[in-house]
């Protein structure tokens, strides 16, 4: 989304709510642009919107980085996330890490971030 006018655009939008400077109606809701988000009555109707046809389009990168679905808690982002990868093709792999050196004499080679 570099250089894409209308993330741009987006990000003055959230800029100008933040800052209070957009208009409040007479219920003391925030009225956004027409142009603001894209409306769905669920979230496998946003998904479909935002990815069609995510299955085969997955594996173009472009076409990943022009979309993106914002929510406001993580766990509403790991929902998505999980409908999201369960529509791509293939197994479903876990991979498991730690943040410990298990040789106490090998914490030495690994820097402080580790």
């Amino acid at each position: 989304m570099l250089q894409d006018p209308s993330a741009e655009t987006f990000s003055k939008q959230l800029l100008d709510i933040g800052d209070g400077k957009v208009a409040i109606d007479e219920t003391g809701y925030v009225k956004l642009p027409t142009d603001f988000c894209t409306i769905a009555d669920s979230q496998d109707t946003l998904i479909e919107q935002i990815f069609p046809d995510v299955h085969t389009q997955y594996i173009n990168h472009e076409w990943l980085a022009e979309r993106a679905i914002l929510a406001a808690k993580n766990v509403d982002v790991d929902n998505l996330n999980l409908k999201i990868q369960m529509l791509l093709p293939g197994n479903l792999v876990s991979y498991k890490s730690i943040d410990t050196v298990c040789d106490d004499s090998e914490a030495v080679n690994f820097p402080t971030e580790f």
